[in-house]
């Protein structure tokens, strides 16, 4: 037996043209899709039930969706802010730094190696007071962002 939902759904005008635009943009996240095609079912006066099935859902999605539209109109269908510590991202001028420390050879730096691997840059990174804690991997993610190898060498 299908529940009616206690959240009717009418939207006006500009809502029903941003959640068309959302529904049928195929850049936008495909989740972002989803809820946009749920809130436009919900206002043809489909249960949950129905909107979950057409859409291969479950039915508790579909409701969550529809009250938190109910609720907070067109921002409700955007995240909510997640738990826990935020992340935290090293400023710009570090990873900058870092590239254009990797780019020059050892010897101006002062080390004594002809080509630096990430482990030795970690090390001059980290010895040079630039940052106290950095990972290898961090650095080597950085450098592959923008294809800096300098342990590779062209003869």
């Amino acid at each position: 037996m299908s529940r009616r939902s206690p959240y009717r759904i009418t939207l006006t005008r500009d809502e029903r043209e941003e959640l068309l635009r959302r529904a049928n943009k195929y850049t936008l996240p495909y989740f972002m899709v989803v809820r946009a095609k749920m809130v436009l079912l919900a206002h043809q006066g489909l249960s949950n039930d129905q909107i979950a099935e057409r859409l291969s859902t479950r039915r508790e999605i579909v409701s969550m969706w529809r009250k938190r539209f109910f609720e907070r109109r067109l921002a409700g269908l955007e995240d909510r802010q997640r738990p826990g510590r935020p992340r935290v991202f090293p400023p710009p001028e570090l990873v900058v730094q870092i590239k254009a420390i990797a780019c020059e050879f050892p010897r101006i730096a002062g080390a004594p190696f002809s080509r630096w691997s990430v482990s030795e840059l970690g090390s001059h990174v980290r010895n040079a007071g630039l940052t106290a804690t950095l990972s290898d991997t961090t650095i080597w993610r950085w450098l592959n962002e923008d294809a800096i190898r300098p342990w590779q060498h062209r003869c």
